[in-house]
């Protein structure tokens, strides 16, 4: 593990143990995990009942639930890179045994196709669950019980035939493919459908007006495993959050990642909860952090990750009625950013400054505005004067002569055109057509 201050680590416990008590949770292990790895970790309570006082670990096997559904989102978006299916895809299309025609992948993934929760037959009252063919002649007869796009309506019917999708472009089954692309690069060795038979929580409910908790049966979700049918422990969910922190191309490109990591479409009243391809987005003051809570009975679950610090909060507790599970995740992250944050790195100077951008270097202004051009490692930057810290700069990456794309900040995407004199001095330049002068000008004044 990683270094974390012994006074974090205390105020870390705290939290853990204030949440178990409050919360009557039978066994609660809290984590973070920073610098690639996992940096702490602590249980509390006990992980099985039978056993009272052996406090679970960083490898007792929780059931994690909804987490399963960004596995099943990163296997998509990996399809797509591999050019084996489109965000614009139909489902219909895909599945030509279905119906419901109009609903894309992207709606999918993001809880916006406007179909109904669960699978059709009342499955969490009978603990019935559909195998593959019950799920898409459900999918056939569910109800889509609002509008596409219009607001965000979460579904498990929807992730589970996103399994169902991964599975037919992919040529197997749907763990099958998820071991392949994640489980195995990332070396995810106890994440796994259903309890592995290794050290495991025991899942309680505990009743409101009784200390005696009732142990929770262990279901078989059947087609449903990937919108939760995973298992996981503390130690691998540290690997898949410091994953989402900082990609692996083995696994998916750090661009998709990143695509991911946009909101698709607010998931709250107040703005706080959004949703991406796959991820919640949840903000907390001027950070955004994201990740996944999950559910199943006798286990609540949450993992939330700040990427740009890549830091990671878990929270895995045995009860079916537990506290918010991202609230406690992102409780532990917050306490380690504000409390025990990383130091900075040490500035290291540059060697050369490429010798086209040497009089593009210093202030420029557009719309009135000016814009701090520099060179950093080599790499063209601007940056509005008096941004603040938290706002990075725009990054761009020579394409042609005296072009430059946009790759990151402010008019990603767009074209950035130097202009020179016949001495090879700039004159002017053109950032995503808007026109930059070496001095203030109102509109037109230039002509």
């Amino acid at each position: 593990m990683t270094e974390i201050s012994a006074q974090t680590q205390s105020a870390l416990r705290r939290i853990i143990t204030e949440r178990q008590a409050k919360g009557r949770v039978p066994g609660l292990v809290g984590a973070v995990a920073r610098d690639g790895a996992l940096a702490w970790c602590e249980g509390v309570g006990s992980a099985d009942l039978d056993q009272p006082g052996v406090a679970p670990t960083a490898d007792t096997q929780y059931l994690i639930a909804s987490h399963s559904k960004t596995f099943t989102a990163v296997a998509i978006m990996a399809l797509r890179d591999e050019g084996k299916l489109s965000l614009d895809d139909q489902a219909d299309t895909l599945l030509p045994e279905t119906k419901h025609g109009g609903i894309t992948v992207r709606q999918m993934l993001s809880h916006i196709s406007g179909m109904q929760r669960e699978p059709v037959g009342d499955v969490w009252d009978q603990m019935t669950f559909p195998n593959r063919e019950e799920l898409l002649t459900g999918w056939n007869d569910a109800e889509r019980v609002g509008k596409p796009h219009h607001r965000f309506h979460y579904s498990n019917l929807v992730y589970s035939v996103l399994g169902e999708i991964v599975a037919r472009v992919d040529g197997r089954s749907w763990y099958e493919s998820i071991q392949a692309r994640i489980l195995q690069p990332l070396e995810m060795r106890r994440t796994t459908v259903g309890l592995d038979g290794g050290p495991a929580a025991q899942g309680y409910y505990v009743p409101p007006f009784s200390d005696v908790p009732v142990k929770e049966p262990v279901l078989d979700i059947g087609a449903m495993n990937a919108c939760g049918g995973l298992a996981s422990t503390a130690a691998d969910l540290a690997k898949w959050a410091m994953f989402i922190a900082n990609p692996v191309d083995e696994v998916l490109a750090k661009d998709t990642v990143e695509e991911m990591c946009q909101p698709q479409i607010m998931a709250d009243e107040r703005w706080q909860v959004g949703f991406g391809l796959g991820f919640m987005l949840v903000r907390l003051g001027d950070r955004v952090v994201v990740g996944h809570t999950g559910g199943m009975p006798g286990h609540i679950t949450g993992t939330f990750v700040h990427r740009s610090s890549g830091t990671a909060g878990i929270a895995l507790m045995n009860t079916t009625s537990a506290p918010d599970p991202a609230g406690l995740a992102t409780d532990l992250l917050l306490k380690t950013l504000t409390d025990d944050p990383q130091p900075p790195s040490a500035w290291t100077p540059g060697t050369t400054v490429p010798a086209d951008l040497a009089g593009v270097l210093g202030t420029w202004f557009s719309e009135g505005s000016p814009y701090v051009f520099s060179v950093r490692e080599g790499t063209l930057e601007a940056t509005a004067q008096g941004a603040p810290d938290w706002k990075p700069p725009a990054a761009f990456e020579k394409i042609s002569e005296d072009v430059y794309r946009t790759i990151s900040g402010r008019e990603t995407g767009e074209l950035l055109r130097i202009t020179r004199d016949a001495t090879g001095t700039p004159t002017t330049l053109h950032w995503a057509t808007y026109l930059c002068t070496r001095h203030p000008l109102a509109f037109g004044e230039w002509l």
